[in-house]
């Protein structure tokens, strides 16, 4: 367990979870940004909005997990601070958000 954080294989098992039950929300992420990399000028605006749009889905989804989770802790910071790297190394698109939260 040395250099693994005490949360680590918690946060591993919860990242899989959404990325099982809520792959149409991380696969419409990908097509969302995809659709606007592709975009025309005139279209990328709002093309913009629906991939941040699906972004806000995800990451209220990450969230309420990450919540649920840290209010049964006493000191839930290590456990924060493993969520966050966790998201920034297996979905990076809901990470920058997730931070805000």
């Amino acid at each position: 367990m040395f250099g693994r954080n005490r949360f680590a294989s918690i946060v591993d098992a919860q990242l899989e979870l959404f990325a099982r039950e809520h792959r149409d929300v991380i696969d419409d992420v990908h097509a969302r940004l995809e659709a606007y990399n592709d975009a025309e000028r005139s279209e990328a605006e709002e093309l913009y909005g629906d991939y941040v749009d699906a972004v806000e889905t995800g990451t209220e989804i990450l969230a309420d997990m990450r919540d649920h989770y840290a209010a049964t802790l006493e000191d839930p910071d290590p456990y924060l601070r493993a969520f966050q790297r966790g998201v920034e190394r297996r979905l990076r698109p809901f990470a920058l958000e997730l931070e805000n939260r």
